[in-house]
């Protein structure tokens, strides 16, 4: 351990201009053998957790992992596939295309840990399922062929945690957890144990080497205002859209030591909208406290008459124009604090809008969406396909 202090220290010391600022630049990050760049990682997040015997000055820790990051053009991965076969055409297409970043859960929807962690906290309240066998090896690759890796952490929604700690959700009278009509279960956002747990995933995934965390179903369940007050759960003075906003603050707060970038996804109406209070989505107070917002502005979500649509599936380029501008009016009122605008979407046939409702989607409608987010100057966004399986040919640019 002395040999790698003396080592950081020689290259804090060398690493930059401004000697009363000893961080990393990014010339000398990458100059770093890959042995020592790991060390220095885990030394950091040491530091920032306070694990060291001499701990490093307060200007020390401000240092950022992700010297160069991209401007993200990115596809959602599921852990299936990022421990499968399917990794290996997902790759391809990165390596083939404009794309450069990839979105990978690391806990699912239901609440699994998608890969085998040693934390006993993690181990006890997530029952992680090895979906990526090798999560170091998954990291390594992805190095390899210059993929920027996300982090997907869905928050409130997690049926493994409600159930193994119903006290953590929302119950029924009789001491039964609530879940809605799918079958899944949410764990109370005014829970404190609820936001250390997703934040110590968090923190793991940066450890592993995610640059960014991007944070889902940062909310309540849908329609709660109508059950808030025939269920059991722990509550105080704040409102819900207080609870959900004081969530994303302490995240950004307890990661910045590591430097690591957080991003939300969001409703798509809820810019569109004064605020989304009955599942505690402000998007204002949300984008206030993050470095990336991503709104979920899918033309097949839209109902008829959504920025003068008749339906909104059939006109891509009409619906992620009027969606995205709704999002720029929205955010305004922060000016320079203003967090980067990055959509999500639509690579996916919505057949299940009904006949005359929809139509397919190729190559066409996702180059028109992404022509509209370019009209308008925005040039990052993610693609969703909850299979994996993106269209071929698209023109990225």
């Amino acid at each position: 351990m002395h040999i790698i202090w003396s080592i950081l220290l020689l290259a804090l010391a060398t690493g930059g201009g401004d000697n009363s600022s000893p961080v990393l630049t990014g010339t000398s990050y990458n100059r770093m053998p890959g042995i020592l760049q790991s060390s220095y990682h885990t030394f950091i997040a040491n530091a920032a957790q306070g694990r060291l015997d001499n701990p490093l000055p307060p200007k020390m820790l401000a240092v950022n992992p992700q010297t160069e990051a991209p401007v993200v053009k990115g596809i959602y991965v599921t852990a299936y596939s990022a421990g499968g076969a399917r990794m290996d055409q997902l790759i391809d297409l990165l390596d083939s295309t404009e794309l450069n970043s990839m979105v990978i859960d690391v806990k699912d929807d239901t609440g699994y840990i998608t890969y085998k962690t040693d934390q006993p906290k993690l181990q006890e309240l997530g029952n992680p399922q090895p979906f990526i066998r090798d999560i170091h090896a998954l990291m390594e690759r992805l190095e390899k062929h210059d993929i920027y890796p996300i982090a997907r952490v869905v928050v409130f929604k997690d049926s493994i945690l409600a159930k193994k700690h119903p006290e953590y959700s929302f119950v029924h009278n009789d001491g039964s957890v609530w879940s809605n009509n799918k079958g899944d279960s949410f764990v109370n956002p005014y829970s404190q144990e609820v936001w250390e747990y997703n934040l110590e995933i968090a923190k793991e995934a940066a450890k592993l080497g995610f640059k960014e965390i991007q944070f889902d179903y940062v909310r309540f369940p849908e329609g709660f205002e109508k059950r808030a007050d025939s269920l059991k759960y722990r509550k105080d003075e704040r409102s819900r859209v207080g609870a959900v906003t004081s969530f994303v603050k302490y995240a950004k707060e307890e990661l910045e030591p590591l430097r690591i970038k957080v991003s939300v996804d969001i409703f798509g109406y809820a810019a569109s909208v004064p605020a989304a209070e009955g599942i505690g989505q402000d998007f204002v107070k949300i984008s206030e406290h993050v470095d990336i917002i991503c709104p979920m502005i899918y033309p097949s979500h839209y109902t008829t008459g959504w920025f003068n649509a008749k339906d909104p599936d059939k006109a891509p380029y009409q619906t992620i124009r009027g969606a995205t501008m709704d999002t720029q009016k929205k955010l305004e009122p922060l000016g320079d604090k203003q967090p980067l605008i990055r959509p999500w979407i639509q690579d996916f046939t919505a057949s299940w809008l009904g006949k005359d409702r929809y139509i397919h989607y190729g190559k066409h409608e996702i180059e028109e969406q992404i022509r509209a987010l370019k009209d308008l100057n925005v040039d990052e966004y993610l693609l969703w396909n909850a299979s994996n399986r993106y269209t071929s040919g698209v023109t990225y640019k």
